[in-house]
């Protein structure tokens, strides 16, 4: 390994700050949309070209996509807590999908976030108490979903995993709605919406069930068009021997992958509602819109089918790992911009307080850094350089991911580990963890884990 690559690594944790320039007139807007089993792989964009996504390849046309963005957690709910404190699953205490029956072995699932967790800033704190109005609608996943809170004061969120009929809670109210959740969460960002005036900045996060499970509930008009779709280049394998059975639907995975699919293409017909809202209210030009996704589902890749507890032990895969990461804000991200580097869901918090002009939140030892600049298209100031790895955690499995390598340790390292050289091998076929001819770069990044743990366990 040369000099500079080793200074990357171990300059990894740095916390570099890059000047920006004040900005004049009214505070951007935000609006958020969140998905849930959305890896990058599933986008057109991306280059899928069996899984319909046209809405979602346009925004990423007229703003920025960064194509290697990658979760800290591949499960919704330690994810969507880093995606909105910037804090990781050590810090913040929630590190598995929260449900109120965990499996003991192998471990899946936490009951509760810990009584800490109330304690935790998100993003909306910090906006709300910055004049922010801020709006919640959709899959919160995070405890207490009855009950408005980290300065969300227009709340709308998913009582149980429904497509058809569901339950929602409005405002601290449970409500039975009649229709298609998608559409209704797409329908009550509308009404967030229609409140909001140029007068005042807001933050509304619309956080979509799609395409999580369940596959029942999704309209025919969805359904029908991967009626006879076969999915030959989805890329997905019989089922692996680690398969974890009761989390797969490998009985039938084209069948299922169909359903899926309708999933994720009935969240792209939602990206042009939400744009033609902001139009009719006159806001789109000064709203930053943002899409990503919580993690990634391997939809029968590698033999398996949902994220990282798909199979036993845990894994790390890109497509869990990968998400999009799409930024549009009119005159201010240039159009067809497509980033390379190497930026995690915990940049997410201080890239947008740098954005908004906010202070990120004080005394919380946030590990990720700003990329507002790569968003604008600047240069990084002289002698300044953006650090070259991210890091994952999921219970007892770390993660170091460059722009090459991706080093999964286990068990404090005594595995089983995996070493993957992504640029030979970017579907991660071949573990190199005991390939001698890799052992400088493994041990490095072995360091890395290691720093980037220890300077997170507060």
């Amino acid at each position: 390994m040369s000099f500079n690559r080793r200074k990357f690594l171990l300059g990894s944790l740095a916390a570099p700050t890059f000047a920006r320039t004040e900005r004049t007139g009214p505070r951007p807007n935000i609006v958020l949309i969140v998905a849930d089993g959305l890896g990058s792989w599933m986008l057109g964009c991306a280059g899928n070209r069996e899984i319909l996504t046209p809405n979602i390849d346009q925004l990423a046309q007229s703003g920025a996509r960064f194509q290697n963005h990658l979760v800290c957690t591949p499960a919704d709910s330690p994810s969507l807590a880093t995606l909105f404190t910037g804090r990781v699953p050590r810090q913040h205490g929630i590190h598995d999908f929260l449900t109120p029956e965990p499996v003991e072995n192998p471990p899946q699932g936490q009951a509760a976030p810990p009584p800490s967790f109330k304690n935790e800033v998100m993003l909306s704190d910090i906006l709300s108490g910055a004049g922010y109005e801020c709006g919640y609608v959709g899959n919160w996943h995070l405890g207490d979903e009855r009950t408005p809170q980290h300065g969300f004061r227009f709340w709308y969120t998913l009582n149980a995993a429904a497509y058809h009929d569901p339950v929602m809670n409005w405002n601290g109210q449970t409500a039975s709605e009649p229709g298609y959740l998608t559409d209704l969460l797409t329908a009550k960002a509308g009404v967030f919406l229609d409140q909001q005036t140029p007068a005042k900045p807001f933050f509304l996060t619309v956080s979509y069930l799609n395409p999580h499970p369940p596959y029942e509930g999704h309209p025919s008009r969805y359904t029908d068009r991967y009626a006879k779709v076969n999915f030959v280049t989805t890329g997905w394998e019989p089922p692996a021997a680690n398969a974890l059975r009761g989390k797969n639907y490998l009985g039938d995975t084209v069948g299922y992958t169909r359903k899926a699919a309708a999933a994720i293409t009935a969240l792209d017909d939602q990206i042009p509602l939400i744009l033609a809202k902001l139009q009719q209210r006159g806001l789109r030009e000064n709203t930053i819109v943002v899409f990503t996704s919580a993690d990634g589902y391997l939809l029968g890749r590698h033999g398996l089918w949902t994220g990282g507890l798909a199979s036993d032990p845990i894994n790390m895969y890109e497509e869990v790992m990968q998400t999009p990461m799409i930024w549009h804000w009119l005159g201010h991200i240039p159009a067809q911009s497509v980033r390379n580097e190497v930026v995690s869901v915990y940049d997410f918090v201080p890239t947008a307080c740098d954005l908004l002009q906010v202070p990120p939140p004080a005394g919380r030892n946030l590990c990720g850094r700003s990329y507002s600049l790569f968003l604008e298209g600047k240069p990084l100031p002289k002698k300044s350089r953006w650090r070259t790895v991210v890091f994952g955690q999921y219970r007892n499995t770390e993660m170091a991911r460059d722009g090459r390598f991706k080093l999964v340790l286990r068990n404090n390292g005594n595995g089983p580990n995996e070493f993957f050289d992504l640029a030979a091998d970017s579907h991660e076929k071949v573990n190199q963890y005991e390939n001698e001819k890799f052992l400088l770069e493994r041990a490095q990044m072995t360091r890395a884990i290691e720093g980037w743990r220890k300077s997170t366990a507060t």
